[in-house]
């Protein structure tokens, strides 16, 4: 069955090159062309968020950044009345038991642990966009 997927525009949060030119690769190879904003830390990523006509359909975020944590940065996002409606899926090497409860303690949409080999990365990464591109998403 084909459902019809819409674009998103992801901000994904990375500090690791690497990360984001996995990222960026694997959604190259998906059905439905996505943007894609990069910030490497908290600030730069505020920084892009203060265009409220431009804000973005998801946001991936690393926990472990320089600076602000992820954990730290989304306890602020979902804080703020204009930002907080924005869905924020983790995506990070933490298994912590802690982090994860901390998180969806503050509001995230989704915890995901990158796996070590490419094809798996590229089957969660591919499974998280198809199910937020199917989703209702809330616009300003």
């Amino acid at each position: 069955m084909n459902f019809l997927k819409r674009s998103l525009n992801i901000l994904l949060i990375e500090d690791h090159f690497i990360e984001v030119v996995k990222f960026k690769k694997t959604v190259s190879y998906s059905e439905v062309k996505h943007n894609v904003t990069e910030a490497q830390d908290a600030d730069a990523a505020f920084k892009i968020l203060e265009d409220k006509n431009n804000l973005p359909d998801l946001i991936l975020l690393d926990l472990n950044m320089p600076k602000m944590s992820g954990i730290e940065f989304l306890a602020i996002l979902k804080k703020d009345e204009n930002l907080r409606h924005i869905p924020t899926v983790i995506l990070t090497t933490s298994d912590n038991q802690k982090d994860l409860e901390e998180c969806f303690r503050i509001g995230v949409s989704g915890y995901i642990l990158k796996p070590l080999k490419y094809k798996d990365y590229e089957a969660k990464i591919e499974a998280v966009l198809k199910y937020w591109s199917l989703n209702e998403l809330k616009k300003y």
